[in-house]
């Protein structure tokens, strides 16, 4: 609690979401034995931003199981399981001192339930010390993403290079 007269630092505060949204949520480091799983929950949750961006080339659509697997190397990469069935997932990697956050997926029929703003939580908390940025993209009519991004305070950024139909996103550590 701040004091009155006292300055109350944002890294001070305390993270967006810091309990599970659900209960009986085990989230634990991806493997390579999750990634025939990450693959589906991707392809289901990236149908949605296929539809809402009207475009089928969207490279998360047209991943293989060893893509998947093969993020690992460079990719720090998280599973989320609720009694066993995967339902959230996400990834992130370094990138000098950016953070870049990627494949944030929750299964559909969990999604509005706060699960991804934590997830999300969680993987900016992995990130590296020295990092300065944290950095995204998503689909530019990806309406429901770019609210919970800004949410998180997470800023569009029209100047920095995304993909075809995709907009990037910074937010400050």
């Amino acid at each position: 609690m701040t004091q009155p007269g006292s300055v109350h630092n944002t890294a001070e505060r305390p993270p967006l979401v810091a309990e599970p949204p659900l209960p009986d949520l085990v989230l634990a480091p991806m493997t390579d034995g999750d990634a025939a799983e990450v693959l589906v929950l991707q392809r289901c949750c990236w149908v949605q931003e296929a539809v809402a961006n009207d475009m089928l080339d969207i490279p998360a659509l047209h991943e293989t199981v060893e893509d998947v697997a093969g993020w690992l190397p460079s990719w720090q990469a998280w599973c989320v399981r609720r009694q066993g069935r995967l339902v959230a997932a996400v990834r992130a990697q370094a990138e000098g001192t950016t953070w870049e956050i990627g494949r944030l997926m929750v299964a559909p029929d969990l999604a509005g339930q706060g699960l991804g703003s934590w997830l999300l939580d969680y993987a900016e908390r992995q990130a590296p010390t020295g990092t300065t940025t944290y950095s995204l993209f998503t689909g530019v009519h990806s309406h429901r993403n770019l609210a919970l991004y800004r949410r998180a305070g997470y800023v569009v950024r029209p100047d920095a290079d995304a993909p075809a139909g995709a907009v990037a996103l910074t937010k400050s550590r």
